[in-house]
């Protein structure tokens, strides 16, 4: 029998999907989408900026209905919201040029060094987005449906648990390409979760985590900067998605150990 956490935590997720389903089917009438064929990313881009859209309002619902608040789910006023934030880009973008560096050094990618000016006028759109994107990430998963498991389970099981979800849902999107990053995205959801603990128990750490992972990958691809020597790697990742393979593991890794090592030196306190 479910847990009075995990109900909750199912009728969150149900909601979400009953509201945002009548909405998607809209949307690709809209962007002419066929189904037999994938996603272009334009059109996947509307598709998630539809999904995403409604999350606030459902959690405000779920807020006034459950009796909850915003601090609970890791959102309230802090004077080193910004410290936060920045943390968190630094050390996701720094994990992420280490990463490319090793691969680089192997031979395993070539960087198209003239598709370099393309990211200028990117830089900030796609910064924006990205910082959406996670906003909206971490409110549901390591805010609401991290907060509400911790009630009645351990802070393992609960971490455990929401990263699972958080790794699953994203086979709405291109199965055949998740699929293989269902590991890596599952030990990404916990790097995060580890992100808000030290982080005051704020979500502000793992939001700049989250946006400097999307800001970073998402220019390099959009740019076209780098291009695999081969198209399903171990190392590099299967059909070239960095967590399928051990660079993004080796990435959340590095990230997740910078982090307690940070808090373990007082360089996060204030």
């Amino acid at each position: 029998m479910l847990s009075t956490s995990w109900f909750k935590v199912f009728t969150f997720l149900g909601v979400w999907a009953a509201v945002w389903l009548p909405i998607a089917l809209l949307v690709l009438r809209f962007i002419d989408w066929q189904p037999r064929e994938p996603l272009i990313p334009k059109q996947k881009l509307i598709l998630l900026a539809s999904l995403y859209i409604i999350v606030p309002g459902i959690v405000k619902w779920k807020i006034n209905i459950e009796s909850l608040s915003w601090v609970e789910l890791g959102l309230y006023p802090i004077s080193h919201i910004l410290w936060y934030l920045l943390w968190g880009l630094i050390l996701s973008l720094g994990s992420l040029i280490i990463v490319f560096s090793v691969e680089s050094i192997f031979n395993l990618v070539n960087w198209q060094w003239q598709n370099l000016k393309q990211i200028i006028p990117l830089t900030i759109p796609i910064f924006c987005l990205s910082l959406l994107i996670s906003l909206i990430e971490e409110l549901v998963f390591r805010g609401y449906v991290l907060s509400t498991l911790l009630v009645d389970n351990s802070l393992w099981i609960a971490a455990l648990a929401s990263s699972l979800i958080f790794a699953f849902l994203h086979l709405i999107w291109e199965r055949s390409q998740t699929m293989p990053q269902i590991p890596g995205l599952w030990i990404m959801g916990i790097v995060l979760v580890a992100a808000r603990i030290v982080g005051d128990q704020s979500l502000y750490l793992a939001i700049g985590l989250h946006t400097g992972w999307i800001w970073g990958l998402t220019c390099i691809d959009s740019a076209e900067l780098v291009t695999y020597k081969h198209q399903s790697h171990w190392f590099t990742g299967i059909n070239q998605q960095p967590l399928a393979g051990v660079a993004g593991i080796l990435c959340l890794v590095l990230t997740s150990l910078t982090i307690f090592g940070l808090m373990f030196s007082n360089l996060l306190e204030f």
